[in-house]
């Protein structure tokens, strides 16, 4: 529902006397704890400066097209289907996902294709074609990657991580799994094949980390993806962010758009509310941040002392890369080309330095191509395709103009599309939208317009990430890409879990404020 802050919904709301908590954001880390507030009682009201829900699941909506703004795969149902069950609802009846097998396709610069299967044995014979000698290695690789899951995921993905005690408890066992090596290093002790090492390790860009930097435990993925699945939310990724939506209003809860955050406000050390751009304050009793967490602490409370998270801290930290993203509606179907694929560039470690170290554009890309009507046709007008395609790029430390390099960049995947996936493209094109860094920093807020927060570095991650529950300001938490456990969908609404089981229940809030 989008409504001012003074329409008659949102004053009667008001008068409701239970405990009251804003959040800031409506991602999917915004809307999962919105959720998981209304089930312990709160009053949640929700506010998001874009004009509908989804943050960086946004939708698109142009010339009979819709396109997904970010989010395309879902590896994990499960931690979705529990807030349909903190509702007392069944997602499945609100929701349709679908598996996907294979889960996607990378294409290397020599035109040779990988395929990622569920069917092991079919995953055996690729790797055989590519080298033989990998088979055991590749046995090996996934019990490495079970045992990281069963660590790095199932014991700690939704725990807190703002004590110490809980980093020295789980230590030893992620030492002992190779935490401290990166990905790509992780995946080279089990294969010797170079595309095969690549095909194991890019992983970590799915959530803006180089998996020459990032730490190993994301080699969890690859265990998670095979015992789960890939899926995809018939109607687009928009239907699942429409779904959580429903849930949040259905415990009568409000979610405000149009009204950007201005600042979060606080008395004695302690968040008391919110003030919009527009200049009106709301109270709260707490209050959960899903903005980004540099922007969080350098713009909202930019009037509070910090001796943690400091401008200074922020600025040092190490941010994701950013994302060039280009939607675009063809007036032919592609019926060769499948729902998941990875067109890889002639270079991995270079374009890689390139991006995180040097902050330079590169001529040269890697791109993920994102083809949904392959599956869901409702997407496109009949006889057409809706794509996406999605290139890594520097944030703007680059010094790129994005304004006027944008439409250049364009047609340079455009060419490189055409050229290896989608023949006469140029021509087949009648609709076309583009998202740059510039927009991920103006549009979404987002510092150095990183597309997901600070780098997922060991030294940047669990407790050496920004808290789910502020080290500055009580009754102030955090979720989202931003915050323990990281970007991708599990990540960000499993934040909202962590900081379920931080707050207590609206009861014991009440009584406690007495």
């Amino acid at each position: 529902m989008n409504f001012t802050t003074n329409s008659p919904d949102l004053v009667a709301a008001r008068a409701d006397t239970r405990p009251h908590a804003i959040v800031i954001g409506a991602g999917f880390g915004g809307l999962a704890a919105a959720i998981r507030l209304g089930a312990k009682g709160y009053r949640v009201t929700l506010f998001d400066k874009l004009d509908g829900p989804g943050g960086r699941g946004y939708t698109y909506r142009q010339d009979g097209f819709t396109f997904d703004a970010g989010p395309t795969i879902i590896t994990a149902p499960f931690i979705f289907e529990e807030l349909w069950k903190l509702c007392g609802k069944t997602m499945s009846d609100h929701v349709e996902l679908r598996s996907i097998d294979p889960f996607y396709k990378i294409r290397f610069d020599d035109g040779t294709v990988f395929e990622a299967t569920a069917d092991l044995d079919a995953m055996r014979a690729q790797i055989a074609r590519f080298e033989p000698a990998d088979l055991a290695g590749f046995d090996r690789y996934m019990r490495a990657s079970e045992a990281i899951y069963d660590e790095a995921f199932t014991k700690l993905v939704d725990q807190p991580f703002h004590e110490l005690t809980t980093l020295f408890k789980s230590a030893p066992e992620l030492i002992k799994l190779g935490g401290f090596r990166t990905v790509y290093n992780k995946v080279s002790q089990f294969f010797s094949n170079e595309q095969l090492r690549i095909a194991f390790s890019f992983h970590p860009l799915l959530i803006g980390g180089n998996p020459f930097t990032t730490t190993s435990y994301y080699c969890l993925i690859a265990h998670l993806e095979r015992s789960f699945g890939v899926h995809y939310a018939m109607g687009g990724t928009g239907a699942l962010v429409r779904g959580m939506v429903d849930l949040i209003e259905g415990q009568g809860n409000q979610l405000v758009f149009g009204a950007e955050v201005d600042e979060i406000t606080t008395n004695n050390g302690r968040a008391t509310g919110i003030r919009l751009t527009s200049g009106e304050t709301i109270p709260a009793d707490l209050v959960v941040s899903n903005a980004d967490l540099g922007w969080t602490h350098t713009r909202l409370l930019r009037a509070t002392p910090r001796k943690v998270w400091t401008d200074e801290k922020i600025a040092r930290a190490d941010y994701s890369m950013s994302l060039f993203v280009w939607y675009f509606g063809t007036n032919r179907t592609y019926e060769d080309c499948y729902q998941h694929t990875m067109v890889l560039g002639p270079r991995y470690r270079e374009l890689l330095d390139d991006i995180f170290r040097h902050k330079h554009l590169a001529d040269d890309f890697s791109l993920y191509l994102h083809r949904p009507t392959a599956n869901d046709p409702s997407l496109a007008p009949a006889g057409c395709d809706a794509f996406y395609v999605l290139a890594p790029v520097p944030h703007l430390d680059s010094g790129v103009d994005w304004a006027t390099y944008a439409e250049i960049y364009r047609q340079k995947i455009e060419k490189r599309l055409q050229e290896t996936m989608l023949p006469g493209l140029k021509e087949a094109i009648i609709s076309s939208h583009m998202l740059t860094p510039q927009d991920f920093q103006d549009r979404l807020l987002s510092t150095k317009g990183a597309a997901f927060g600070m780098e997922p570095k060991l030294f940047q991650s669990a407790w050496f990430r920004p808290h789910n529950i502020s080290s500055d300001v009580s009754g102030l938490y955090f979720v989202g890409a931003g915050t323990h456990p990281g970007a991708g969908l599990p990540g960000v609404v499993s934040s909202a879990k962590v900081i379920d089981r931080l707050i207590p229940h609206a009861t014991a809030w009440a009584k406690a404020a007495l």
